[in-house]
């Protein structure tokens, strides 16, 4: 007998942005596999006996394998367990969902994915702002800011991040942000470019940092602390104060 994998991106965070389908999925589990940013208030929707597994990744800090968590998302489904693997933000988006999905076809497993709220998203919303601007940012683009060695990578397409009227995001991009912005004022992005740093985004640590690409560089430099965060800049990052 093969069991069933549910995919559930859980949001940024906050256990109130979870969709109805993902409470759903995760009340019947037999076993949750959650990233450290999904777990918390998030896992209070899991059943009592579910086998709850950490297999979380963070920069800078020992973490599972990739191929270890796939195996163990077989494993369970093997058993004929319903399994929830939980995916902060939205799974698809620098999530590695693509190497689990691989697996579970090569295992003849069954699943759905179940979206969730980006945190690029919920940082806008929580930054009273939008993504999108008639006439000046018509353009939304996402990024990450490191390659599997955890260094800025050197195929990024730096003439469309350093355009000025689009709002970008850039992904997991606190340690490598220094050099990303010399690559991008070398294409001709201006340093007082709008930025906003967006930690923990949803939850009760918080906080928004609103600065120009420039300043947020140096402070960067001189330390990023340990709260996952992303950058957003454009136009729409100077709107309102946080």
């Amino acid at each position: 007998m093969t069991g069933f994998v549910s995919f559930i991106g859980s949001g940024p965070g906050d256990p109130e942005l979870l969709t109805l389908k993902a409470v759903d999925r995760m009340g019947k589990a037999d076993a949750v596999l959650f990233d450290d940013l999904s777990s918390g208030p998030i896992l209070s929707h899991a059943r009592e006996d579910a086998d709850l597994v950490g297999v979380g990744k963070r920069a800078g800090r020992p973490s599972p394998k990739q191929d270890h968590v796939s195996r163990l998302l077989v494993d369970y489904a093997q058993t004929g367990a319903k399994v929830v693997r939980l995916k902060s933000g939205d799974g698809g988006m620098f999530g590695r969902l693509e190497e689990e999905l691989v697996a579970l076809r090569e295992a003849g497993i069954e699943y759905e994915i179940i979206p969730g709220i980006p945190s690029a998203v919920a940082a806008a919303a929580a930054a009273g702002i939008p993504l999108t601007r008639r006439l000046t940012a018509r353009r939304v683009q996402f990024v990450t800011g490191h390659d599997v060695s955890g260094k800025l990578p050197d195929d990024l397409n730096l003439q469309a991040l350093a355009d000025d009227q689009a709002t970008t995001v850039v992904f997991m991009g606190k340690r490598t942000f220094p050099l990303l912005v010399q690559a991008l004022e070398a294409h001709g992005l201006p340093l007082d470019t709008p930025a906003l740093l967006a930690e923990a985004v949803s939850t009760t640590n918080q906080a928004l940092h609103r600065s120009t690409m420039g300043e947020l560089a140096e402070r960067l430099s001189a330390e990023i602390g340990s709260a996952p965060a992303l950058i957003l800049y454009g136009p729409l990052a100077e709107l309102h104060d946080v």
